[in-house]
């Protein structure tokens, strides 16, 4: 018996077609993975299937009934989204109950019933915190798991639907979520996991469905096909899972020099980047990575140490100090601190120079354009024009234009904080090749910040490993895997 199904599902966008004739179908008792590149069409699959979007031809079936006649059948389908949606100043246990009945005196919440009902939940969901505690307070992998556990406390549903949902966890939370999944699934509940990471799809998944422009292109049952297959159904065309991207121009001029820093989460922390290499920073969450370059980049403090750039003493605590002399953060959440959605591609590119683009007291549309379409030229963003909002491209297109506008502020390092985040194989690819080329073209020191060793192993010219904030090894790009991960959990190698 199929649970939930969808029926020449076409569903359209000015200038798109999102997707075009799709049928497919999930079973209770199987793990359902669902793959494609960016702008494949899976996110407005999702919606159809939730009942976000109504589609302009075919029907989504529920337990054999219309949905899109019945509207409370989308409430047997769970919905966890990839970018974590809890209330920070709210309880674990008010999180998980949401929206929940007020019982108390006077209408108010029993918070004490409340927070009995949620231990049995946290400890199914294997999450180390106490149900009074602030959500803020918890860890980003606890409040992963958190939204997974609040998207099945209500009985009624039958399809659990995992939007990359690894993609904030640890290696060992990841193992976690597997476990509990397959769980969900011995409960007889259908279970939908999509996913960009291919070893997560084999490890985990029974059947497959890849997308590819708008068409459910492939279906199969995992056993039968491996990763080369899978790649060349989502991409049309062979990728070279071997190709490495790290730079070939490395100089011997020191670009950025950083002695002894310490600061929040980081100690002691000292290296050298030149120009044109590729410098790659491999560590478990929290070990300090992104912290050490917001804090280089002014975002956080620094209580010790010094940085030069170009030889020159470097001034602390200022962001804008850093994006003018030449220091560029790319963030880690590229929706919540790299983009503003509501605003135009060319909006979200000329933001960053609009002293450049002043005619007179105003701001010129017409360099606002021209710049605009130059970066979308340049990158090779899929858009139908330059006032498209930038919340409606894909995580691939979103990252090709923040890279285009941090190219516009002329950059002498570019720091990529886990680029590749919910992005498909075959724009990887293509963001490694962007990196390779600006790194040898434009001499720019580059820092990649990554939880994906392949990744930097594919692009580092060297790596430098974090454990606990503190420096635990360096490394060139013929190291041996092992060794680094050995350095990055803190065993001697």
């Amino acid at each position: 018996m199929k649970i939930l199904e969808a029926h020449n599902i076409t569903k359209l966008f000015p200038g798109v077609v999102a997707l075009d004739s799709v049928d497919v179908s999930f079973e209770p008792g199987e793990i359902h993975c669902v793959i494609g590149e960016n702008g494949a069409g899976k996110s407005t699959l999702i919606k159809c299937l939730t009942g976000v979007y109504e589609p302009e031809e075919g029907e989504v079936l529920v337990g054999g009934e219309n949905a899109m006649k019945n509207k409370s059948l989308f409430d047997k389908v769970a919905y966890v989204p990839q970018e974590i949606d809890l209330f920070g100043y709210m309880s674990v246990a008010e999180n998980l109950f949401l929206p929940y009945e007020k019982s108390g005196i006077k209408g108010t919440v029993n918070q004490k019933e409340l927070q009995k009902k949620a231990v049995p939940i946290l400890e199914k969901f294997r999450i180390p915190v106490k149900p009074e505690e602030l959500v803020k307070d918890i860890s980003v992998s606890s409040q992963q798991l958190l939204q997974i556990a609040r998207a099945t406390v209500h009985e009624e549903y039958e399809v659990l639907m995992l939007d990359e949902p690894t993609t904030s966890l640890t290696t060992s939370d990841t193992q976690i979520l597997f476990e509990i999944v397959k769980e969900i699934k011995a409960e007889n509940k259908a279970v939908i996991f999509i996913s960009h990471k291919l070893e997560e799809i084999f490890a985990l998944g029974d059947v497959l469905t890849v997308f590819r422009n708008g068409k459910k292109v492939a279906y199969s049952k995992l056993e039968e096909i491996d990763i080369p297959w899978v790649i060349k159904q989502m991409t049309g065309r062979e990728v070279n899972q071997e190709q490495v991207f790290y730079s070939d121009k490395v100089t011997d001029e020191v670009l950025l020099e950083v002695k002894n820093l310490t600061g929040e989460r980081f100690t002691d922390i000292s290296f050298e980047l030149k120009k044109g290499e590729i410098l790659g920073f491999s560590g478990l969450v929290g070990a300090g990575r992104s912290e050490l370059m917001q804090a280089i980049f002014g975002y956080l403090p620094v209580y010790s140490g010094s940085v030069t750039l170009d030889g020159k003493e470097w001034k602390l605590g200022d962001t804008n100090y850093s994006v003018n002399h030449g220091f560029i953060y790319l963030p880690e959440e590229r929706k919540k601190q790299g983009i503003l959605p509501v605003l135009s591609i060319r909006e979200n590119i000329s933001i960053s120079v609009l002293d450049e683009l002043k005619s007179g007291l105003n701001i010129s549309k017409k360099k606002e354009d021209e710049l605009a379409q130059k970066v979308i030229d340049t990158y090779d963003v899929k858009t139908p024009g330059t006032d498209k909002e930038i919340q409606f491209l894909s995580g691939g297109n979103q990252q090709k234009v923040i890279i285009g506008r941090a190219m516009s502020c002329h950059p002498k390092v570019l720091v990529f904080d886990e680029p590749t985040k919910g992005i498909d194989v075959g724009t990887k690819a293509e963001i490694y090749r962007l990196m390779k080329e600006l790194a040898e073209e434009k001499e720019i020191g580059i820092i990649l910040i990554s939880s994906e060793m392949e990744e930097i192993k594919k692009c580092s010219n060297r790596i430098i490993a974090l454990y606990e904030g503190r420096k635990a090894g360096e490394y060139d790009a013929k190291a041996d895997k092992e060794a680094i991960l050995g350095a990055i959990i803190g065993v001697n190698s």
